[in-house]
């Protein structure tokens, strides 16, 4: 008995002590707060394509993240300034609060502790992720050779939109004025892009649609937007709180049934998204 009871006394200590290390439970924890809410269950939309910049660092809950995506529920999220911890949060939320399980692959260009945070020793992955309701195949990873002020890069997958396999593209170009930089980058990206019939495109390249450096992709792919083009640039619905149109989903082989830009207060980049026309298979 005497032992017993030592052993309830410890496991009762180890419980405290875990309640003090974790601290309470908060809509931003890791914890996830109490069960699914009725009804949270949904299906995404599987020809709906989304791109994201999500500002880093940036305070801003992963659980208003995670609900803002949930309430369009694309098939496929392309996410920039994206920390591997932030992404493994959002897509826990996304599952276990609204019922969307989503693939996960990664396109890090640098570890950083001050985007990131972690330990000194093991700081926070920093650049591109994609998530998908389908599997994907044949991740690449790619830093440009000239990352400009900070390192950058893409990355593609081979995943499912609409039922059909398809190449996807998630970038981040170099910001501020470095468009010689940029023309670089969007070269490297373009040769790859052109080895596909069909490819989706999507990122923040930091360039308006009639800037110089863009000439590769347009060459190669329309935006999801058909009135958005370098010589209707003052047309572009803007994506950034700054009142520019900075992100893209660039579409070769494939068209856009409809597109909507939305604002956020979660990041300082807008949401993009798009719905894809069926086409005829082979």
């Amino acid at each position: 008995m005497v032992l017993a009871r030592g052993t309830r006394l410890f496991a009762g200590a180890v419980v405290v002590a875990c309640m003090v290390l974790l601290g309470p439970s908060a809509p931003g924890d890791a914890l996830f707060p109490g069960p699914l809410p009725a009804g949270a269950v949904r299906e995404v939309v599987p020809n709906r394509v989304m791109t994201w910049n999500i500002c880093n660092p940036c305070e801003t809950s992963n659980v208003d993240r995670a609900a803002q995506i949930a309430s369009y529920a694309p098939q496929v999220i392309g996410l920039q300034e994206a920390c591997g911890r932030d992404v493994e949060q959002i897509r826990d939320y996304l599952e276990h609060l609204h019922g969307l399980v989503y693939h996960v692959e990664y396109g890090t260009v640098l570890r950083s502790w001050g985007r990131c945070g972690g330990v000194p020793w093991s700081p926070g992955a920093f650049g591109q992720a994609v998530l998908s309701a389908a599997p994907m195949t044949d991740r690449v990873s790619v830093e440009y050779p000239d990352g400009g002020s900070e390192d950058r890069g893409y990355m593609a997958v081979t995943t499912l939109v609409g039922g059909r396999s398809v190449r996807v593209f998630n970038t981040h170009l170099a910001h501020r004025r470095q468009e010689t930089v940029r023309a670089g980058q969007t070269g490297v990206l373009a040769a790859d892009v052109a080895r596909y019939d069909r490819a989706i495109v999507i990122g923040d390249f930091n360039a308006m649609p009639d800037a110089g450096e863009l000439a590769p992709m347009w060459a190669l792919a329309a935006d999801a937007d058909p009135r958005c083009r370098p010589s209707d640039a003052g047309t572009c619905t803007p994506t950034t709180d700054w009142h520019t149109r900075f992100d893209y989903i660039f579409l070769r082989g494939i068209t856009s049934l409809r597109h909507r830009v939305q604002p956020t207060p979660y990041s300082d980049h807008h949401l993009l998204h798009t719905d894809l026309a069926p086409t005829q298979r082979a």
